[in-house]
């Protein structure tokens, strides 16, 4: 792609944009379920700290910045006073100043000094690396340090450069281990950013957490003791989060002194179509549809837009298809302004991207949420979500990428076929008035603490007087356990390494070493596909789709985890059929509610893949299935779980038959709401639901964290359990349909086939659990139940995930155990 020398007019305000887009739409068509405002913000200024070095200031007047927000003070005068601090302030509020003032200070104070910094995608590393370029004395030096870096040049970047930027995966497996070699850079570390930290959370996050103590006692040893400084978007309690991210107590700054212009944010539902799929449930337009002509539309319209979907695929897709209706409508002269942005890419390819964004010769890029936390795109009109993105953190920070050029933006929220977008889309204080939630980390999780404290030990025996880092009684628990493993060799002196070589620890949690998917014939590596999904993936038979191009799973090997495939189009696709076995180890907490009691606890999940479907492609119809003998799994995980007494169900109004559709109905589409409280994806859960379980003895619904060892997903839900079931109540009795569809209870990743389910039924079982709920609550009235869940329906009353897969009926079920697929994945950008 060459310059385009683009000549563009300006797009209009936000809310005249919105109202272009819709010009023409019928009345029984119309997406739109509710417009919000997003107010504008005035700045709050104050003076240069005095401490602030004379070239560093006059730099920051020459580039705009004539005075620093509010914010940025506090934040680097708490840094500058060698407090650990986190500043959790809103996307483009300028977080990158409050660690640059006191960090830049500190290196031309001290010429021996230097800094690191970790961020969590290439391209925001790339973009803070030519930032802190433009400011910094030439003796600075800044150098990234990752997988992109070359060879040749990673010994100059240790050797030399004052301000390194890396990432956790860098530190985890390319630093630590060698710290010897970076002795003489460790032992001068003053600084150590960690910017948007609310991206480290669940298993991925709690690694992390340890993988920075780790990094506080190698610089101990050398003599450092480096001020944390944090930055993160909008979150609940970030001083908690960031106190247990680093090991370490982290003051917080919240409040925000930078300007923001208005936003117009609109909640947008592709309406329902005449086609059907599972049991004949009708479908909505695709979100990756309404997504592109969107897309199409505000390029045409002169905005500058970033459309962000779920996955590398539908980036590709949505791209593809917003330049054919722009080639269709005779706009030839747009169609090459319209590109994807995804990791995958080449490192070049990706800059180049860049570049073209911020320089404006694009005009509209499909990305996944690689760039929710990237380059510093000045000037951008709009900004389409396709789909929820998890966390209201991450939905407010893509939608933040818009509105840099103090203009009021667009911001259209395109929701899914899904409960927890449905529920978004109809109630708007779910979005709009409710606080961001906290982020979930538990680094005591033993699936993550056993390893870590293995790679701890390889790098310097561990002495009792390192366990408060790391958890205290907790630690030298499980150091008894490692030692019994043989992992490590207890000594006078602490605890060594007993392995050869160095701990293979996946700081991701993708669930067991990945699984090698090679072309037959020509034996080209195609891919890799998680271990924990590869069954349910990549066994014999299965579709798999990479790149665009399709293929057939000739054979799958477990044991050296290869796939063997040959490339196909057949008119079909696969679904993995698989059962659920879940036993209760532990009951941790316990709280009757009447006839119905929540637990939360560790439970043994063992899983088997045992047939696959073959399915006609658009419209699903089952035509033919083909049984597996593939070796069960097993996950040793935490739950939520509720029990459904005698009473209850009579309450309830479901016969014996009606009762395994009903729990299966709720099950689903409160997997599906969790998401909406809890900072985790879909993905990251799984269920099971029966009308006796023989732990129990009862009818129960299990929630489950899908890591080894748990997240704190579950245990999120069981906290806020009522505000969880009101909203999963909520969208299960709103949604139009009339038996069930992926709007309420409909689960994509259902091993049973979505069979039975029971929407009527489910509605009831959660009216049941919600009135008892009330009444252990205390709530005054006499039906407090139907008080709770009417305000629960209709709190947004001006129009204001979906689960892994489960059982219901039976104890077997259907989680399937690998987080994510290739139509739904989180998106990194890291490639160590």
């Amino acid at each position: 792609m060459t310059t385009l020398h683009p000549v563009r007019p300006a797009a209009p305000p936000g809310a005249e944009l919105l109202a272009s887009v819709l010009a023409g739409t019928a009345e029984e068509e119309q997406p739109v379920t509710h417009v919000h405002s997003v107010p504008v913000r005035e700045s709050a200024v104050l003076p240069w700290p005095a401490w602030v070095a004379p070239a560093l200031r006059s730099r920051l007047e020459d580039r705009g910045v004539p005075a620093p927000y509010r914010h940025q003070v506090e934040a680097a005068q708490l840094a500058r006073d060698g407090r650990h601090v986190v500043v959790a302030t809103g996307t483009a509020s300028g977080k990158s100043l409050a660690y640059q003032l006191p960090a830049l200070t500190r290196l031309a104070e001290d010429p021996r000094a230097c800094v690191l910094y970790l961020a969590p995608t290439k391209a925001l590393a790339r973009d803070q690396l030519a930032s802190v370029a433009a400011l910094a004395d030439p003796s600075v030096r800044p150098a990234a340090y990752d997988g992109d870096t070359p060879a040749e040049e990673r010994d100059w970047v240790r050797r030399h450069s004052r301000w390194i930027v890396t990432n956790p995966d860098m530190l985890h497996r390319g630093i630590l281990p060698a710290h010897q070699r970076w002795s003489s850079t460790l032992r001068r570390v003053a600084y150590v950013v960690i910017d948007e930290c609310h991206a480290y959370r669940g298993v991925f996050g709690s690694h992390v957490g340890h993988v920075l103590r780790r990094l506080r006692r190698i610089c101990r040893r050398y003599g450092a003791e480096p001020v944390f400084v944090l930055a993160s978007a909008t979150v609940a309690d970030p001083a908690t989060a960031a106190t247990r991210l680093v090991g370490s107590p982290v003051e917080a700054v919240t409040a925000d002194g930078s300007p923001r212009p208005g936003a117009t944010f609109a909640l947008w539902e592709p309406p329902l179509t005449e086609r059907t799929g599972e049991h004949g449930a009708p479908l909505r337009r695709s979100a990756a549809a309404d997504a592109a002509g969107l897309l199409a539309d505000l390029v045409e319209r002169g905005a500058r837009t970033l459309a962000f979907v779920r996955s590398r695929r539908s980036a590709e897709s949505v791209a593809e298809q917003a330049r054919r209706l722009l080639h269709d409508r005779g706009r030839d002269d747009l169609v090459r302004r319209v590109d994807s942005y995804r990791g995958g890419y080449l490192p070049e390819e990706r800059r180049e991207l860049e570049r073209w964004l911020s320089s404006g010769d694009l005009l509209g890029v499909a990305t996944t949420n690689a760039l929710e936390l990237g380059i510093d795109i000045a000037g951008l009109d709009a900004v389409v979500l396709a789909g929820y993105p998890g966390t209201l953190a991450s939905l407010w920070q893509q939608a933040g990428r818009a509105g840099r050029a103090q203009k009021e933006s667009l911001v259209v929220f395109v929701a899914r076929d899904d409960p927890l977008d449905h529920y978004l889309a109809h109630h708007p204080r779910a979005v709009f008035g409710r606080p961001i939630e906290a982020t979930v980390t538990d680094p005591a999780n033993p699936y993550v603490l056993g390893p870590q404290l293995c790679c701890a030990a390889a790098e310097l025996p561990l002495t009792p007087a390192d366990l408060p880092d790391f958890g205290g009684p907790v630690a030298e628990a499980q150091l008894e356990e490692l030692v019994a493993a043989g992992s490590l060799r207890r000594r006078p002196a602490g605890w060594y390494w007993a392995g050869r070589g160095r701990p293979d620890v996946d700081i991701r949690g993708s669930g067991g070493e990945p699984v090698s998917i090679i072309e037959t014939g020509t034996g080209r590596l195609l891919g890799t596909v998680d271990g924990g999904a590869a069954h349910a993936t990549v066994h014999q038979g299965a579709l798999y789709v990479h790149r665009g191009e399709t293929f057939v799973v000739d054979e799958f090997d477990v044991a050296d985890a290869c796939a063997v495939v040959h490339a196909d189009d057949p008119e079909w696709t696969t679904v993995a059929r698989d059962v659920t076995d879940l036993s209760i180890v532990a009951v941790e907490r316990t709280r009757p509610l009447g006839a119905v009691t929540a637990h939360t606890g560790v439970v043994d999940v063992t899983n088997r893949v045992v047939a696959y479907q073959r399915r006609r492609l658009g419209s699903g119809e089952v035509l033919a299935e083909f049984p597996l003998d593939l070796p069960p799994r097993q996950l040793r995980t935490r739950a939520v779980w509720w029990t459904l007494g005698d009473r209850a169900v009579e309450r309830a109004e479901v016969d014996d038959v009606e009762l395994p559709g009903a729990l299966h109905a709720a099950e689903h589409a409160a997997i599906g709401i969790l998401p909406l409280l809890a900072t985790c994806d879909r993905w990251d859960l799984g269920g099971l639901s029966t009308a006796l379980h023989p732990d129990t003895g009862t009818a129960t619904i299990f929630v489950y964290d899908g890591h080894p060892g748990g997240a704190g997903f579950s245990e999120r839900g069981f906290a806020v359990l009522r505000r969880w079931l009101q909203a999963t109540r909520a969208t299960v009795a709103s949604c139009e349909c009339e038996s069930g569809c992926p709007s309420c209870v409909q689960s994509p990743k259902c091993g049973n086939g979505n069979d039975p389910l029971d929407k009527a039924g489910a509605v009831r079982v959660l009216d049941v659990v919600l009135d008892e709920l009330a009444t252990a609550e205390g709530m005054p009235g006499a039906d407090r139940g139907r008080a709770e869940r009417d305000r629960g329906e209709h709190e947004g009353s001006e129009r204001d995930g979906t689960e892994r897969d489960v059982a219901a009926g039976a104890r077997s079920g259907a989680p399937d155990s690998g987080p994510g697929d290739a139509d739904d994945e989180v998106e990194d950008d890291i490639v160590f």
